[in-house]
């Protein structure tokens, strides 16, 4: 009861900390105080009980709560904007951007701990804060890492899997297939055919995706040594992190790209659950497919070019700006070559989002990772630019909702500089950064014991007809 009444405390004063900004030192160190011992699992075995009872009062006390009023735009829209979906991992704000468990990316910069004094965040202590919702000490953070290096031997039959698909496949492809392969191992579906009680869904839920985040990074790097390495695989090295050791791997084994791995992964992990590839793996999970049928879908979301495919674009669209306009391109060419895209039919990859109404945070913070390290890169003067130009003329347009950049408009660029070049790939980096997301809120949807996803459709003609009666 103590320790309900802590947590119950400290969910009060997070909840307050929007509205007084001065709680916040008091609230990271509760966070900190309260998360002491070195097992997540133990962890989540505290939080769980507290979380499921918070959950039946909601549910009991406010179910009939009306949350909005859909219209006909929301439908054949996409659904876009409707409020449908309990996703407690983070939340994305239209002007402030991604807060993960309440806290912003310059605030997770600032209380995560880092491989280095001052360096970028170690993706193991997101993944620690999108489970539990405490900030987690350095102790608590190596021990998640160690864990994670147990889990992260793949079986032989995985790599056979990608190996009877073409060279030539996309590395999306691949990597799908190296996931599908994973899931023979599957502790949930082993368990679930024993007959394993509801109560407890959330616990082989919890190994196999400790299990699938920690062999991502493994597959991942040998479907790009298959692609582009010949097939020289790099074994993983139990001495370094997550972010480190998946760099290495890849083959980029400088300080500086270790530090651009470990911002990557975590800038990417979450976005709130209404993107295609998160809501994916909550609707497939949802039917209670384990969470490596569920993540594998939602890498086929990710894998759409209005999705996940945008760092791919963007980048090879800067580099056709390099090949037709040179490196030292002016402003007023840029402004050309800009209004030559729209014209033409196409977007300007990089700007826009479905949601965000200003510059998004994930773009902002590679930005200063590039101020910091690369300053005077050809390609990150021309995103510079672009951050000029493009704006201005997306307003001019008087269509566009957001012109500001998104997270895709820098993260080629960063990778690029350090040597990873190959475009096609980098929605696997995106996908293997997700996973840390998408499988802490898949953990929390078999411990609240949430339903099958089904929402309502109709058909145009039950629309029109609806709208003459409203008419």
């Amino acid at each position: 009861m103590v320790f309900f009444r802590v947590v119950s405390a400290l969910s009060k004063l997070r909840s307050r900390l929007v509205q007084q900004p001065s709680l916040t030192s008091t609230v990271r160190w509760l966070q900190i105080e309260t998360s002491s011992d070195l097992d997540l699992h133990s962890q989540l075995k505290e939080l769980i009980p507290e979380r499921q009872e918070r959950l039946k009062k909601l549910k009991s006390e406010h179910g009939k709560v009306q949350l909005g009023n859909i219209t006909v735009d929301m439908v054949l829209g996409g659904m876009r904007g409707m409020t449908g979906l309990l996703w407690e991992a983070s939340l994305l704000d239209p002007d402030e951007g991604i807060r993960f468990r309440g806290m912003s990316i310059p605030e997770c910069q600032k209380v995560l701990p880092a491989a280095k004094p001052d360096g970028e965040p170690l993706p193991e202590g997101l993944l620690w804060l999108l489970l539990t919702g405490k900030v987690p000490t350095k102790g608590q953070v190596d021990a998640l890492s160690k864990e994670l290096r147990s889990r992260a031997a793949v079986p032989d039959h995985v790599y056979k899997a990608i190996d009877a698909l073409p060279v030539s496949a996309h590395p999306m492809t691949q990597f799908t297939t190296g996931v599908m392969a994973l899931q023979v191992q599957s502790e949930f579906q082993k368990a679930y055919e024993k007959g394993i009680s509801k109560s407890k869904y959330w616990e082989p839920t919890y190994e196999d995706s400790l299990s699938l985040i920690a062999q991502l990074p493994v597959v991942a790097a040998y479907v790009y040594r298959r692609i582009y390495k010949n097939g020289q695989v790099i074994p993983k090295d139990d001495s370094l992190d997550y972010g480190a050791n998946f760099s290495n791997m890849l083959g980029f084994d400088s300080p500086e790209m270790h530090e651009l791995m470990r911002l990557y992964i975590t800038i990417h992990s979450d976005h709130e659950g209404g993107n295609v590839s998160a809501h994916t793996g909550h609707l497939v999970a949802s039917a209670l497919s384990d969470p490596y049928l569920s993540f594998a879908a939602a890498l086929n979301g990710l894998a759409g070019p209005l999705h996940g495919l945008a760092n791919q674009e963007v980048l090879l669209w800067i580099k056709s700006v390099v090949d037709e306009c040179g490196e030292n391109i002016t402003t007023e060419q840029l402004k050309e070559y800009v209004w030559k895209t729209l014209n033409s039919g196409k977007v300007v990859p990089g700007f826009g989002h479905g949601v965000l109404r200003k510059t998004d945070p994930r773009y902002m913070c590679q930005r200063e990772f590039a101020l910091k390290h690369l300053p005077k890169d050809p390609l990150f003067q021309l995103v510079s630019k672009l951050y000029e130009v493009v704006p201005p003329i997306l307003t001019e347009l008087g269509k566009v909702k957001n012109p500001w950049p998104n997270v895709d408009a820098h993260s080629g660029v960063l990778l690029n500089y350090y040597g990873l070049t190959e475009a096609r790939y980098f929605t696997v980096l995106f996908g293997v950064s997700r996973s840390i997301g998408i499988c802490s809120q898949l953990i929390w949807d078999r411990a609240l014991g949430l339903p099958l996803e089904r929402p309502k459709s109709v058909t145009m003609e039950w629309l029109e007809n609806h709208c003459k009666k409203s008419a």
